[in-house]
C-alpha cells in the first residue's frame, strides 16, 4: 500500500456511515439485481445484447439481503432502489422487497425502497411489489410513438410499458417519476408532447441529459441535447418557476413548477444535467452491482469485490469496513468535461442507474 493510500485509510472514520473525504456521507443505496434486459435502447448496449454475468457470478437472495442489511442496519443507508439491467427479470424480486422494507435504520425508519424499470412486466407485478413494501417506480420511457420507441429500444414494446404505467397508478405507487433521454434528431422534438402528456396522467417527468454509459465510441459530446436546450423548449409552451435549491437536497433534477402547480401542486418537471451541470458536490449515492461489486460513483474506474469477501466467510463488521473504506476514497467529480475523462468499462445495464 502506498504512503499516500495508507494516510487516506488511517484518516477514515472507523464506525459511523459512509463517509468520503470531501465530506458527503452516502445514504441512497442503489442496488442493481441483473445485468439483463428485454430491451436494446440504443445508448445503452448493442443490438444483439452483451455477454450476459453466469449465475455463479451473481449475488444470490440471501447475499444481496445481507448486505442490504448491512448498509441499512451499520452505514446509514435510508433509501434503497433497486435497478438493473431490467430488474423486472429477477427472480425473487418481491421477495427481496420484503426483505428490505422489513429493516430498521438507526432511527427506527423503514428504508425508503423504490425501484428503476423500463415498465416491461409492471402491469402484472405491481399489486405484488407494493404488497411488498414498494413506494416508488421510475419508468424509462423516451418517446410515446410506437414506431420510434422500437427504433430506439429495438423492440415494439410500447403499449405494454404504458400499460405497466397505468398499472403502477392504480396499485398505489406514488410519485412515478418517468425518465426520458432526449436524443438530437430522435426524439428532442417530443420534450413538450411528453411533459402535457405527463401532466395528464399524474406522472413527474424527469428528462436526463445522456451520459457516456453507452457502448464504446456511441456518445457525442456535441449531439447530446442539454439542460439548457431542453428548458429553452419547455419554456416555450408551458410557464415555467424553478423551485428552490434547499427543495431539490441531494436528489439530481433541478426542478421547476408547471403551469403554478396545477391543482394540486404536483405539476412539476426536472432535468437532471450530469454532464453540463454536475451534481457531484451533493452525491449522496453508493452502488452495488448485481455481481457483488460496491462502486462509490456512477464513473468510477475502480470497484471493491464484496462478493468475493461474503463468500469468503467474513463477518458483518469486517465488511462493513470495508465498505467504508470503499467510500473514503471517493473522487470529488466524475470529470466528464475534463480532457482525462474515461469512460468506465461496464455500461449503464451492469452498473445500475
Amino acid at each position: 500500500m502506498s504512503q499516500v493510500l495508507a494516510e487516506q485509510v488511517d484518516a477514515r472514520p472507523v464506525t459511523g456511515g459512509l463517509v468520503d473525504r470531501h465530506g458527503r456521507v452516502a445514504t441512497d443505496l442503489r442496488v442493481s439485481l441483473t445485468d439483463r434486459c428485454n430491451l436494446r435502447c440504443t445508448y445503452c448496449m448493442p443490438a444483439e445484447g452483451q455477454e450476459w454475468l453466469p449465475d455463479s457470478h451473481v449475488l444470490t437472495d440471501d447475499e444481496m439481503i445481507r448486505l442490504i442489511t448491512i448498509a441499512v442496519e451499520r452505514l446509514g443507508v435510508r433509501e434503497v432502489r433497486f435497478t438493473g439491467g431490467e430488474p423486472l427479470l429477477r427472480r425473487g424480486l418481491e421477495q427481496l422487497i420484503s426483505a428490505t422494507t422489513s429493516l430498521r435504520n438507526a432511527d427506527g425508519h423503514t428504508p425508503e425502497t423504490s425501484i428503476t424499470t423500463n415498465g416491461l412486466g409492471l402491469a402484472h407485478r405491481a399489486e405484488g411489489l407494493v404488497a411488498a413494501g414498494l413506494t416508488r417506480a421510475n419508468v424509462s420511457l423516451d418517446t410515446l410513438d410506437r414506431a420510434r420507441y422500437a427504433a430506439i429500444t429495438r423492440r415494439d414494446r410500447l403499449p405494454a410499458v404504458l400499460a405497466g404505467l397505468e398499472a403502477a397508478h392504480r396499485a398505489g405507487l406514488a410519485p412515478i417519476k418517468v425518465n426520458t433521454v432526449l436524443m438530437r434528431g430522435v426524439n428532442d422534438d417530443e420534450a413538450v408532447p411528453l411533459l402535457r402528456w405527463s401532466l395528464e396522467n399524474g406522472y413527474r417527468l424527469r428528462f436526463i441529459e445522456q451520459m457516456p454509459l453507452g457502448p464504446r465510441e456511441s456518445w457525442d459530446r456535441a449531439e447530446m441535447v442539454t439542460a439548457a436546450e431542453i428548458l429553452e423548449k419547455l419554456t416555450g409552451a408551458f410557464d415555467l418557476a424553478e423551485l428552490p435549491g434547499a427543495a431539490r437536497g441531494a436528489a439530481p433534477a433541478q426542478t421547476w413548477s408547471v403551469d403554478g402547480g396545477g391543482p394540486d401542486g404536483s405539476w412539476d418537471v426536472g432535468i437532471v444535467a450530469s454532464v453540463t451541470k454536475p451534481f457531484c458536490g451533493s452525491c449522496d449515492r453508493v452502488r452495488l452491482t448485481s455481481d457483488g461489486r460496491l462502486r462509490n460513483c456512477l464513473f468510477a474506474l475502480r470497484e471493491t469485490n464484496l462478493l468475493e469477501l461474503v463468500r469468503s466467510g467474513i463477518d458483518d463488521a469486517s465488511l462493513a469496513d470495508m465498505w467504508r473504506t470503499a467510500m473514503w476514497g471517493k473522487s470529488a467529480q466524475h470529470g466528464i468535461e475534463s480532457d482525462g475523462f474515461v469512460q468506465p468499462r461496464r455500461p449503464m445495464s451492469a452498473i445500475g442507474g
